[in-house]
């Protein structure tokens, strides 16, 4: 995929809104950042291209939260783990649709973007979650 769009993260929240999950691949030597920086830890090159990261990956760890932040109160309790994505990648998500008795470190889980509804403007940080 081309595009001119900035390696920041506020480009990398704009994608998730429109159900993308993408990263930041430096051109030089090939390694993928995620969340995308503007400089990478590998090589130190500047020149990256977005690419697309597939969804799908395995619970490395998980913790349940009781009490959360006003914007999550809702949700508690709550799981969030952290998910190797399928070529290595790690990332941090909520755990939805499954219960705690079922979290299982391995567990295949699949990204989801759930929908989006919120009248704040831009940035408006669009949340993912994962569910098995």
């Amino acid at each position: 995929m081309s595009t001119t769009e900035p390696f920041t993260i506020e480009q990398f929240y704009k994608f998730l809104t429109t159900n993308q999950l993408m990263a930041g691949k430096c051109t030089k030597c090939g390694k993928i950042h995620l969340p995308p920086r503007p400089l990478c830890n590998n090589c130190f090159s500047k020149e990256f291209i977005w690419t697309p990261i597939t969804g799908k990956g395995r619970l490395l760890t998980y913790t349940t939260i009781q009490v959360a932040p006003e914007q999550f109160q809702a949700l508690t309790p709550y799981a969030v783990g952290i998910v190797e994505l399928e070529g290595g990648l790690k990332i941090p998500g909520i755990i939805q649709n499954i219960t705690k008795e079922q979290l299982k470190i391995g567990m295949e889980l699949t990204l989801d973007f759930g929908t989006h509804t919120s009248s704040q403007n831009w940035p408006i940080w669009h949340r993912y979650h994962f569910k098995p």
